[in-house]
């Protein structure tokens, strides 16, 4: 069901409607985010990556922003546990590596600290809330 996975790489304008269908999937419609809270001024100036299956639709999606901040990643609910996640997250990581980047730093949902942990994040500091959402900071060094 999940083998043919493609990840493409772009600007907000090439990104902007599939990544946003599926941002308003996982953070609007089933973590229940405020749309004010999840869409942000911050898109236009990011590296999106959206993940499709077979069928050419949207089923995951991340950003990177210019300051190797990772985040806004999302997988739709029946793909979870198949890769898509690892995928999306590589090739951020791998954009980040390609800005220069020494390391790249995200804000996890406590409840997914352990898929970043298993890809080398560490966690530093407190937990915290952000829009009704457990999270933590976690950090990961990049090497070439």
């Amino acid at each position: 069901m999940h083998q043919e996975i493609k990840i493409v790489v772009g600007d907000w304008a090439k990104c902007q409607k599939d990544a946003s269908a599926v941002r308003r999937a996982v953070f609007i419609e089933e973590q229940h985010v405020p749309p004010e809270l999840e869409m942000d001024d911050k898109d236009a100036l990011c590296i999106h990556a959206v993940a499709y299956n077979a069928l050419g639709e949207p089923i995951g999606t991340g950003r990177l922003l210019p300051d190797a901040h990772i985040g806004r990643m999302a997988v739709r609910s029946d793909y979870r546990g198949s890769g898509i996640g690892s995928k999306l997250l590589s090739t951020l990581m791998d954009e980040a590596r390609r800005k220069r980047h020494m390391e790249v730093v995200l804000s996890a949902q406590t409840h997914a600290s352990n898929f970043y942990a298993r890809h080398g994040f560490l966690a530093e500091g407190h937990t915290y809330m952000d829009a009704g959402i457990e999270h933590v900071t976690m950090r990961h060094a990049l090497t070439a």
